[in-house]
Parts: C-alpha cells; sequence; structure tokens
C-alpha cells in the first residue's frame, strides 16, 4: 500500500525531502502530493471563519502525512477530525513579522483597530496577527482582515492594506524596496514553528512507515542545514525566484525535528482558545488530545 506525502514550498523541510529522494529509498512506494495542485477548500469570509482544507485531506484520501504552520492543525481539529502531531520545529521567530511601512501612524498593535491586515488566512499568519491582537486588547472584530494568500507583498508595497503578516523570502522582496517597522516582536509572542502532523488511523495502522518519514525528514533537514545555498536552488527553480533570497530564508530558521512538549502545547491551546473565542472556529479544541506519545518516542530517538 503506498504512503501519500503532502509537500509545497512553505514547508521547507518537506519540499527538499521530496528532491533529495531519501524517503523515496526507504519507502518505494512513496507518493509526493503537491498541496498547491489541490483546492484550498471553499473561500471563507475572513472577519469569521478559518478554512481547514489541509486537516481535510488527510481523511479524504488527499495523503497521509503533511507539514504545515501552526494554524491548520487547530482548523482540523475543530472539525472533528482525529489528527496526531508527528513532531515539531524549534522556534522560528526570526522567519515572521507584523509590519507596517515605517511612516505608517500605527505605532503598536492596539493601532490596527479599524485597520486592513494582510495575511494568509488560515496559515501561521492567523494564529501571530491574533496573538498580537489579544496582546493589545483588540478581538478579530476590531480589524478588516485581508485574505491574501499569494499577492500580500504587492499589496502592501501598494498601501493597499495598513499591515501585513510577512515572512522570508517575501519579507526580502519588500524590504528591498521600502522602508518598514515590525509592530511587536514575534519573539515572546509567538514561537511560529513548523510542524508535522496525520490522522491518529495512519499513526496507529502504519507506525513502520510513519517513523520512515520522520527520520528521512531529520536526515534531509541535517543536510540543509549543512547545505543551505544548494537547498536553496531546489526553491528558486520552482518559482523564478533569487536563490539568495530562498537561502537567506533558510539560514535564519532552525533544523531538525523534536518531540511536542508541553510548551509547544500550551501555546497551541492558547491560539485554539482565542480561535474559539473570536468565532473563527465552531467548537473547542483539546490540543492534548492530537498527542501521542508513542509517536513522541519515534522523534524523541533521533539522532541529536
Amino acid at each position: 500500500m503506498s504512503v501519500r506525502v503532502g509537500y509545497f514550498p512553505q514547508n521547507n523541510s518537506l519540499f527538499v525531502l521530496r528532491h533529495l529522494g531519501i524517503l523515496d529509498k526507504r519507502l518505494p512506494d512513496v507518493e509526493w502530493v503537491d498541496l498547491r495542485g489541490l483546492d484550498r477548500g471553499p473561500r471563507v469570509d475572513p472577519t469569521s471563519a478559518l478554512p481547514s482544507a489541509h486537516g481535510d485531506h488527510l481523511f479524504d484520501g488527499g495523503y497521509d502525512f503533511i507539514g504545515t504552520g501552526s494554524t491548520p492543525p487547530v482548523t482540523a481539529q475543530a472539525k472533528g477530525h482525529d489528527i496526531v502531531y508527528a513532531a515539531v520545529s524549534g522556534p522560528r521567530v526570526e522567519n515572521g513579522r507584523l509590519v507596517v511601512p515605517a511612516d505608517s501612524d500605527v505605532q503598536d498593535p492596539a493601532g490596527l483597530r479599524g485597520k486592513r491586515v494582510a495575511l494568509g488566512h488560515g496559515s501561521w499568519q492567523t494564529t501571530l496577527l491574533l496573538l498580537a491582537l489579544d496582546k493589545a486588547g483588540l478581538t478579530w472584530s476590531d480589524i478588516v482582515p485581508v485574505d491574501s494568500y499569494g499577492d500580500a507583498a504587492e499589496r502592501f508595497l501598494a498601501r493597499e492594506v495598513d499591515a501585513w503578516v510577512g515572512s522570508y523570502p517575501d519579507l526580502t522582496k519588500v524590504e528591498q524596496q521600502a522602508r518598514i517597522r515590525e509592530l511587536i516582536p514575534t519573539e515572546g509572542l509567538f514561537s511560529h514553528r513548523s510542524l508535522w502532523f496525520t490522522s491518529r488511523a495512519f499513526a496507529a495502522g502504519r507506525r513502520p512507515e510513519l517513523a520512515a518519514i520522520i527520520e528521512a525528514l531529520h536526515e534531509a533537514d541535517a543536510w540543509t542545514a549543512a547545505n543551505p545555498a544548494r537547498a536553496a536552488e531546489f526553491f528558486a527553480a520552482d518559482d523564478s525566484r533569487p536563490a539568495a533570497e530562498w537561502e537567506h530564508a533558510l539560514r535564519t530558521r532552525p533544523w531538525g525535528l523534536l518531540p511536542v512538549d508541553s510548551d509547544f502545547v500550551g501555546e497551541q491551546q492558547h491560539a485554539a482558545d482565542l480561535f474559539y473565542a473570536n468565532g473563527l472556529i465552531q467548537q473547542r479544541v483539546s490540543v492534548a488530545d492530537a498527542v501521542s506519545e508513542e509517536v513522541n518516542a519515534i522523534t524523541r530517538a533521533l539522532p541529536r
């Protein structure tokens, strides 16, 4: 029986693994599913709901294993999907920021009341923005979220929005063309980890295959840490962006897979509670329910 692994450039680790072929040697029947070829699901009003297509496709045969940012597994659980976290990365606080033009009259997140904020709604960017708003005593309804998946940098440069939750390498392009200012440090607000998850059925019934994926990902991450310039060429060939921009992004993030710990669960639970309180998900979520000690044991055994 084949194993289907979903990947896209935004999860750097899986994208590199796809190109290195390490997993293909361990699991000759692996099938790679480009997430960009799957429907993101029906578009939703970013003022009142979160999309969750990534989690849905774990349960409709789209794929068996994926990697994303922090938001998709929470929205998947909120739709009743029985997921299991496979691993998390270290904090990537250098990679994502809430920014405004340097000359903006918005001085801190409290100043975002009534402002248009660009983000990829349903990605980790929703989590970072909601945490920043909560710290300032604001709610999701106090801003005008603009779902700008794919063109946020252009909208920000054109002043069509007042603020933007951006990440590298997209931020590199903007920094080359405009002066920007960070509204609140990401460090201390949001760990912005990469994470990988699967369905409980796959975690329980395909344990050797899951272990092979986790081990191959860890090996690929070690290769990327040692060869960021070569890894950047994979991304540049995919989107025609200068390899130097991708190399900068790859050099500023941690590599290697870690087991799920209480700090991560606590942060995810806080975000999930905020999603529910702000009407972005329709049922409460228990993040701890998606943690498996048997799967954590696989990640703990990885070489360090």
